[in-house]
């Protein structure tokens, strides 16, 4: 063991001496955490290669099942990866029942030479690099939008709003309002205690339009790895504590049909090797042209980088015209209508808010592509075009996919995805989703049986 290493393992332990044991934890393309306990007496195993785990659990599709695909898992006898830790993460759980904390791990090469490529936090770092070498460093502030449900499904099987004040269900919207926030107020006021154990404080909760439907905002870092590990925590947390008071957490992107769905919002601004914001001009609502050259860039790229922000079936339900989720591939100022929103073109705040992305989608893709896409449109100085106003998009704006099969072509196909985020990840990807889809097609709805019910 490392001295470094052992000296952060001692003062962890010297801070949290009730500690029993650490959760190690890695969250596979999906989103997914995945991991395994490790008692607090093997501490030591949590050290960079004490540890080595199947390399395909990165790859496992939404009901934990292998990707069939070439290369991986049971086809190459599912070979290890090593685990790495990083310590920024090794926190304190506060919803655990017995006294816990969580690590989040990285799964390298046996060979330690290469990240895993499958690894979407690898597919981040990669992009990351390229800025790096630039000599500029995105700015990332994550909002994620979340349902509180009832630990107790509905008859039909389905999640359902959960008990209110007076013991009624929330079946009504409820945007903003202050009742309903002030009772849940044990439940918000203790997540916020728990995100920011781990790192992931955010700028308060608000009540949005949905029955139990809260919305957090993280605060703005200048690492993108950080603020996606943070937007990670933070659905930790929600969900952890949801539970704890009996309840639960729902980040799917439609849970219920006739309400709105929940949304992933990321506002991304650029620095220079000197600090400098370089997306603030001189007007408020005009960007300046390295501004203008990410919106470009991103508008450019929505189509093919779909699947990365609507990865499930679930995700197009949210896509649709009037709902505040984008269809078209289209930009304003201080319009929360289209996929890009710039908030101020000016001063610090210069910004643009990307708001494609559902709260199902993984933070790691969805900002590899985001950033990606900004990087090309600043080198290559595109033009997005003139602003939307209002909800209707201008003639010839390109139109998001309308589903999961037509975003999963459009994303292995794509040349510019295959370069962000890797070919090989860019492959396996596109083949987990199509065997999802797969998957899902097999599984007869409610629905149908209703509707054949009818039938003579």
């Amino acid at each position: 063991m490392s001295s470094p290493f052992k000296a952060a393992l001692e003062a962890f332990l010297e801070e949290h001496p009730d500690i029993e044991f650490i959760e190690m934890v890695w969250p596979d393309m999906n989103g997914v955490m995945r991991g395994k306990w490790l008692p607090i007496s093997e501490i030591g195993k949590l050290a960079p290669g004490a540890q080595r785990l199947p390399a395909s659990t990165y790859a496992l599709d939404i009901f934990s099942q292998d990707t069939d695909a070439d290369g991986i898992a049971l086809k190459v006898g599912d070979p290890d990866g090593i685990a790495a830790p990083l310590l920024h993460t090794l926190r304190p759980m506060l919803w655990s029942h017995r006294p816990a904390a969580q690590c989040l791990m990285t799964l390298t090469d046996v060979d330690w030479e290469s990240p895993n490529p499958y690894d979407p936090r690898a597919a981040l770092a990669g992009v990351l690099s390229r800025y790096a070498a630039a000599g500029l460093k995105p700015v990332v502030a994550p909002e994620l939008e979340f349902y509180l449900v009832d630990a107790e499904a509905a008859p039909s099987g389905h999640v359902q709003p959960p008990l209110g004040a007076g013991g009624r269900r929330l079946e009504s919207g409820q945007a903003y309002l202050l009742d309903v926030q002030r009772h849940f107020e044990p439940l918000l006021s203790e997540i916020e205690a728990a995100a920011e154990m781990l790192d992931a404080t955010t700028t308060g909760f608000m009540a949005e339009f949905g029955p139990g439907q809260f919305e957090a905002n993280l605060n703005h870092v200048d690492d993108a790895l950080i603020a996606a590990d943070r937007a990670v925590a933070l659905r930790r947390a929600v969900r952890g504590v949801a539970r704890k008071h009996g309840m639960d957490a729902c980040f799917m992107a439609k849970p219920y049909g006739d309400e709105v769905g929940s949304g992933q919002h990321f506002h991304v601004s650029v620095l220079d090797a000197e600090g400098n914001n370089i997306f603030s001009g001189e007007d408020d609502e005009v960007p300046n042209a390295v501004l203008a050259g990410a919106i470009g860039g991103v508008l450019a790229r929505m189509p093919e980088s779909t699947l990365g922000f609507a990865p499930h079936f679930n995700s197009y339900r949210r896509l649709r015209p009037g709902s505040f989720a984008p269809v078209h591939a289209v930009w304003g100022v201080d319009n929360r209508n289209v996929a890009v929103r710039v908030p101020t073109a000016a001063g610090r705040g210069a910004r643009l808010e990307h708001r494609v992305a559902g709260s199902d989608a993984n933070p790691y893709i969805a900002l590899a592509l985001i950033l990606a896409a900004m990087l090309e449109g600043i080198e290559r100085k595109l033009d997005p075009g003139p602003p939307t106003e209002g909800g209707d998009p201008q003639e010839g704006a390109a139109r998001l996919p309308g589903g999961w099969r037509e975003a999963t072509r459009l994303f292995a196909e794509s040349d510019f995805v295959n370069r962000s985020l890797g070919e090989e990840f860019t492959r396996v990807y596109s083949a987990m989703k199509r065997q999802e889809a797969e998957g899902f097609a097999m599984r007869v709805s409610d629905v149908e049986h209703i509707v054949t019910s009818r039938l003579i």
